[in-house]
């Protein structure tokens, strides 16, 4: 396999592939690192990385995962972390040039974690201006650019998270989402992604509101990280109570659920055409698979 095909692989393949001692953590990571090293000056995805640090991370996976002891069900497998994520030591500076960033001694419950799961971590991904603009563009970071046309921003406020997800650095990536930050980025790119309940994924410090959920390119990725950072954590007075949750998506049934279709907001500009069209073809898509598609009194 070429090596810019191991980084398109999903984490689930990942995981099976470093079972099954056909791929190394190691070889994965490198492959990841020339991926990030050919658009990473176009793209803008990251605010803090360290390739050293993360390949010596992948080289301890490779020894577990020889020695038949893989420390969690992402062991190995490349992710990213939005900037307002901590990890110790790494400045947040929420993407805003006029501050004096804030230093954490300590990392979030998400990024613990990932870290006790076993995961490489490839550094901290950039957002806009305290995570307010849809834009992707940053009076810190400057403009964070879609692996897909980089004429075109990203969406926001997960926008490095996104261009991340989109452009092969690595399978696994941690926005946060208030009113679109994490599905911005994920419609604008392609991405599977998922905001979850709020509370279902503990953050520190906790801010009602505010979640933290998986990018991806796959669902089931998607289901694969929430299994390791929807784990409570007394940090977060708001986090939900503990819970036993299947994320197995393997058994989903378009005919047990009923999607709602909205085709206009009734507020902003009018609906592209194009957008518009897609939408409806998915929503037939899902009409036709057993779904049960209510349009919404609007469009």
């Amino acid at each position: 396999m070429v090596d810019d095909g191991l980084a398109w692989l999903s984490a689930t393949e990942l995981v099976r592939a470093y079972a099954g001692g056909d791929l190394s953590p190691v070889e994965v990571h490198r492959a990841v690192q020339r991926r990030i090293a050919e658009l990473e000056p176009t793209v803008n995805a990251f605010w803090q990385r360290d390739a050293v640090e993360s390949e010596r991370a992948a080289q301890q996976s490779e020894a577990r995962w020889r020695a038949g002891e893989p420390l969690g069900p992402i062991d190995g497998v490349p992710i990213t972390l939005k900037e307002n994520v901590a990890r110790a030591g790494v400045p947040m500076p929420a993407g805003n040039a006029g501050v004096t960033p804030v230093v954490p001694d300590r990392n979030a419950p998400i990024t613990d974690r990932v870290l006790e799961s076993g995961a490489v971590v490839l550094g901290s991904t950039v957002m806009p201006d305290w995570g307010m603009l849809s834009s992707g563009v940053s009076s810190l970071h400057g403009i964070t650019r879609s692996p897909l046309d980089p004429r075109l921003t990203t969406g926001g406020s997960s926008s490095g998270a996104g261009a991340a997800a989109a452009g092969g650095f690595g399978p696994l990536h941690v926005g946060t989402d208030i009113g679109g930050s994490i599905r911005l980025p994920g419609t604008w790119l392609g991405l599977a992604t998922l905001k979850p309940s709020d509370g279902r994924v503990p953050i520190d410090v906790p801010y009602l509101g505010r979640v933290a959920g998986p990018m991806a390119r796959t669902v089931d990725d998607l289901a694969l990280l929430m299994s390791v950072i929807a784990q409570p954590d007394p940090r977060d007075w708001a986090s939900l109570p503990p819970a036993e949750i299947d994320w197995d998506t393997s058994g989903f049934e378009p005919r047990s659920v009923r999607v709602g279709l909205l085709l206009d907001a009734g507020c902003g500009m009018p609906v592209d055409p194009e957008v518009r069209a897609v939408v409806e073809r998915a929503a037939g898509a899902l009409g036709d698979a057993g779904a049960e598609v209510v349009p919404s009194n609007r469009g």
